[in-house]
Formats: C-alpha cells, sequence, structure tokens
C-alpha cells in the first residue's frame, strides 16, 4: 500500500502527500485496505490517527493535507470551514471554451433523475457553488479510437506494423483545453458539474462526461474497448495541484506533479505542463 503514498512534506504535526488517481480516501470495502487513510496509518504506525483536513474523489489526483495530531486537526479543520485555504487545480476538458477566463455561479444538489444515487447536478433550490476558472491552453490532438495501451492495461498489446499502431489508430482531430481551477466554495463534485454544466466536461469523466452508464459499467467491471475509447483515459482528468494557507505564523504552499497519463495526453499534442 505504502507504493501508493507519495510524501511532499512531513514534519512532527502536518503530512502532505500526492494521492494518485484511483485510491479512495476512505475504505469502501470491509477489510479496510487499498484506501489513503490505510497507507497513512501503515506509514505512520500503531496509534496513529492520521486526519485529512481535505478529501478528493477516488479519480481525482493530487494534495492531501493530513493532520498527525488532534490539536493540528482542530486548527487547520477551523481554517478550511473559513475558506481560509486556497485550492488550485488543473483539468483538461473537453472543447474550447469562450473565454479565456470566467466565473461560474450555479447552486448544487442531488440529481432526482439519477441513474447513480450519488450523482448531483445544477438546481436552483441547491447549495451555493462557485468556481472560477482560467484557460491555460486550447490544442487540438487525434483521439485513438481503440483503447491506448498505454493507459488502460487490459487492452490489446501495441504492435508495430509499418510504424501503425492497429492497436490504438488515431482517429480525428477533437478539441481540448487545459484549465486552472478554483473552486471558491467546496460542493461535492463541484468542479466536474460546473464544467459539465458550461458544456466542458473534463475528459474521462464517467459520471458527468454526458453518459453516466459509463460509471455503472465501470463499477460492474464490464466496461467496453468501445467505452474505454470514449472516456480516453482510465481515469478523469482532474489534479489538485496547489494548496495555500497561513498557519502558525508562516504562509505555507504546497504544489504536486499532475500524474503520467495526465502529462502524457498534454504532451501528445505538444503541450507542456
Amino acid at each position: 500500500m505504502n507504493e501508493s503514498l507519495e510524501i511532499l512534506y512531513e514534519d512532527e504535526d502536518l503530512l502532505v502527500v500526492n494521492k494518485p488517481p484511483g485510491l479512495v480516501c476512505h475504505p469502501t470495502k470491509p477489510d479496510g485496505r487499498s484506501s489513503l487513510i490505510a497507507c497513512l496509518r501503515a506509514h505512520l504506525g500503531p496509534g496513529a490517527t492520521p486526519s485529512m483536513v481535505n478529501r478528493l474523489d477516488r479519480e481525482t489526483s493530487g494534495l492531501v493535507l493530513v493532520a498527525k495530531t488532534r490539536a493540528a486537526a482542530s486548527e487547520l479543520g477551523r481554517l478550511t470551514e473559513q475558506r481560509a485555504v486556497e485550492k488550485a487545480y488543473l483539468g483538461i476538458v473537453h472543447g474550447h471554451p469562450a473565454q479565456d477566463q470566467g466565473r461560474i455561479e450555479a447552486p448544487l444538489g442531488r440529481d432526482p433523475d439519477a441513474l447513480v444515487a450519488i450523482q448531483d447536478t445544477v438546481r436552483p433550490d441547491g447549495a451555493p457553488a462557485i468556481t472560477e476558472f482560467h484557460v491555460l491552453c486550447r490544442f487540438v490532438r487525434p483521439v485513438p479510437d481503440r483503447p491506448d495501451p498505454r493507459w488502460w492495461k487490459d487492452s490489446e498489446p501495441a504492435q508495430e506494423v509499418g510504424g501503425a499502431n492497429p492497436a490504438a489508430p488515431d482517429g480525428p482531430p477533437q478539441p481540448f483545453s487545459l484549465l486552472r481551477l478554483r473552486p471558491r466554495t467546496g460542493r461535492k463534485h463541484q468542479l466536474r458539474i460546473h464544467l459539465a454544466h458550461l458544456g466542458h466536461p473534463i475528459v474521462g469523466d464517467k459520471l458527468y462526461g454526458g453518459d453516466p452508464s459509463l460509471y455503472l459499467d465501470f463499477v460492474l467491471g464490464r466496461l467496453t474497448a468501445i467505452q474505454q475509447a470514449r472516456l480516453i483515459l482510465p481515469h478523469h482528468a482532474l489534479h489538485a495541484a496547489e494548496l495555500s494557507f497561513c498557519w502558525r505564523g508562516r504562509r505555507w504552499h504546497f504544489t504536486a506533479p499532475a500524474p503520467t497519463t495526465f502529462r502524457q495526453f498534454l504532451a501528445d499534442a505538444g503541450v507542456a505542463l
């Protein structure tokens, strides 16, 4: 499990990790394994009571702030409640937003018509939610019409034939954009819902990408090669890249590198991160 624990900073009170995509913060299985909290307990040893100050969705990668003591957990928890912790995410979305930057103000709440129980939506009577975005780069790149074996481990192996790769041939070019995102509120799935509401869902988002049946098939372990190709990436391209806050007389600032799949998707289009 500790292979999943990329530690960026640690002292007697604080631990900062770069969570990989695909790892849940809290266990979803009876044995309590395969979660970030289990990795933290294994790292800190018997009797440790780590407390995650912020949490990320299973497929979202990036910075997670962990308090190692009750005092630190209480103090950092208050900062979060006061919205004194600045967060910045990177996201790769479908299409090209019309504006270079903007502010999405759209209240969020439960979606009564959703196929998936955890799915929320924009609704007039929802909780206030605000997201700021800035377009870092617009680009166009071909998309394989079959699962790319670099990312989908259960897809066909690549075979070089005359310089081509029949396992993942290039389809027609499609538009994408790299965004910097700043959530000004902390609602469930906020960034993913807001970007989909804007008409630019996050690449690889199984729940808010337009067809939530992809999420159901993923959970049941029955995604087809066609579905994998539609998703492009095995995990959605959302990364918690920066955290900043003032605490105990100093300003703290952390950054985390994006995962390989995120960076490679950009590199294939000649975009450096």
